[in-house]
């Protein structure tokens, strides 16, 4: 986005904005960042999306000047990656910014080469008791199977969601994140309000096996009701 559609974002915030809306800003070290902030000062949003950051004392100093908004703070660089618990601990969720942490390291934007960086904020966000973080972007806009089992497999890996490039992105997000028919099923047969060990159908179930089935049945929930709500860039 060039500089002068960069302004024009930053006006259109001063209309109405819809129930929810989450505005992503320019990271803390780019010259736009302090215009961002300015813009987005009082406005009733549901939260900010900082990008690239890399330090806690960042988060902070941007809930210092917005109050009591929730902070989205992506992580893309290596930098970031090594700071991601402390982060963790002032932000309200954290995000992958897969694209440029690529970029910053040098590898390839395999599955392989990510999954310790994933494995990371997903411990990260557990260890501060955060919602599970959201995934980076996949760059296929209409191969809506490769965008839906990107999102299946960082649903296997504990992500809560996954960042979009593009509205025809979300429904097939979506269906990735949804839990298959055979994972829905075997979680409605686990006797959720049990207490204890006891034996179904010759497996055993215990409360860590309740928890999981609590999980994918939430999940399931939440993605039906989830409205994929765009969010204003600049």
């Amino acid at each position: 986005m060039s500089p002068s559609q960069k302004a024009r974002a930053r006006i259109s915030l001063s209309g109405p904005l819809p129930s929810r809306t989450i505005v992503r800003i320019n990271g803390p070290q780019t010259v736009w960042f302090s215009s961002d902030l300015k813009a987005i000062e009082g406005l009733p949003l549901a939260g900010v999306m900082v990008p690239k950051v890399e330090s806690a004392g960042e988060v902070s100093s941007i809930r210092a000047a917005l109050g009591d908004v929730a902070i989205f703070a992506i992580v893309e660089s290596a930098r970031g990656l090594s700071e991601c618990k402390s982060i963790a601990v002032v932000a309200d969720r954290l995000a992958f910014g897969s694209i440029d942490f690529v970029a910053d390291l040098g590898c390839s934007h395999e599955r392989e080469s990510l999954l310790c960086a994933r494995s990371d904020l997903v411990l990260a966000s557990r260890l501060s008791n955060l919602p599970p973080p959201l995934d980076g972007v996949t760059l296929e806009i209409d191969d809506t199977a490769r965008i839906s089992d990107d999102a299946r497999y960082a649903a296997s890996l504990g992500f809560g969601g996954k960042l979009c490039i593009h509205p025809r992105q979300i429904s097939p997000t979506r269906a990735g994140f949804h839990p298959t028919k055979s994972e829905l099923e075997w979680a409605e047969s686990i006797p959720l309000d049990g207490t204890g060990v006891v034996s179904i159908g010759g497996k055993m179930i215990d409360e860590p096996v309740r928890l999981n089935a609590k999980r994918i049945l939430a999940r399931a929930k939440a993605c039906s009701e989830c409205d994929g709500d765009a969010a204003p860039r600049t």
